[in-house]
């Protein structure tokens, strides 16, 4: 059953995400998906935050990855610019698949049918300028990700 908030700010939708980050483990793997301009990057950076990354996190659309270093590798992976995605281009992500990081991948639609499912996929669109609908669906049962947590957490 899908979990819905409406974030009013970026610190509203950056402790979503800390308190999401909280929840995973390793080997959990993330979507987010919405419009340009909805979060998704903002949410990430937050996210990998809480997982203990310091360097600047930003999205990598013109690499596809990026790797950083927290209490355990985080891979961010930016699939906007793939025109297309297909059994052979998984084989070429598959390190980003580690069982001890947790990977978060942003514009999943094409690669989504050649990826295992993931722990979560976060839904993300404008409602204003300034705030903004995220919906938590859970994946894959992993870990008991409790997705009312998530939103209990941050007191919504």
């Amino acid at each position: 059953m899908p979990a819905e908030v409406v974030s009013r700010s970026e610190e509203q939708t950056a402790a979503l995400a800390a308190a999401t980050a909280r929840l995973l483990h390793p080997g959990d793997v993330v979507f987010l998906s919405g419009p340009l301009g909805a979060g998704k990057t903002c949410f990430i950076r937050a996210a990998a935050r809480e997982l203990g990354v310091t360097e600047p996190v930003t999205s990598p659309s013109f690499t596809m990855a990026q790797t950083y270093s927290g209490r355990l590798p985080v891979h961010h992976l930016d699939l906007y610019r793939l025109t297309r995605f297909g059994p052979e281009d998984a084989l070429d992500f598959e390190p980003f698949f580690a069982p001890d990081a947790i990977t978060f991948i942003e514009w999943p639609e094409q690669a989504a049918p050649f990826i295992e499912m993931p722990a979560l996929v976060i839904k993300m669109e404008h409602v204003d300028e300034t705030s903004r609908r995220l919906i938590f669906e859970a994946g894959r049962e992993v870990h008991g990700l409790d997705l009312e947590e998530i939103i209990a957490s941050t007191g919504y």
